[in-house]
């Protein structure tokens, strides 16, 4: 993957930010997601050489925990005392 840096100036602070084109985004978009959401680095996508978004990483957002969501109904693998009924 070539990706070009672009450098942008806020109030003193230099942020760096990886570029790929829209045409090399769609393709490779799953496996940017997966690279932005690990390295957390942000990537600016352009069209035309212009910047139109900007693929960031969420911070504070963890997934919700699975504790509680399961119910335990005792065993559910032996055999029950009631006796089958055929005519049903």
């Amino acid at each position: 993957m070539d990706l070009t840096l672009a450098c942008n100036d806020y109030k003193n602070m230099t942020m760096v930010n990886k570029v790929i084109p829209a045409g090399e985004f769609k393709p490779k978009c799953l496996a940017l997601l997966d690279e932005v959401a690990q390295t957390g680095e942000t990537r600016v996508v352009t069209k035309r050489g212009k910047p139109v978004a900007q693929l960031s990483p969420v911070e504070g957002q963890e997934p919700p925990s699975l504790r509680g969501s399961i119910l335990y109904e005792g065993d559910l693998i032996s055999p029950v005392d009631e006796a089958w009924n055929e005519d049903r």
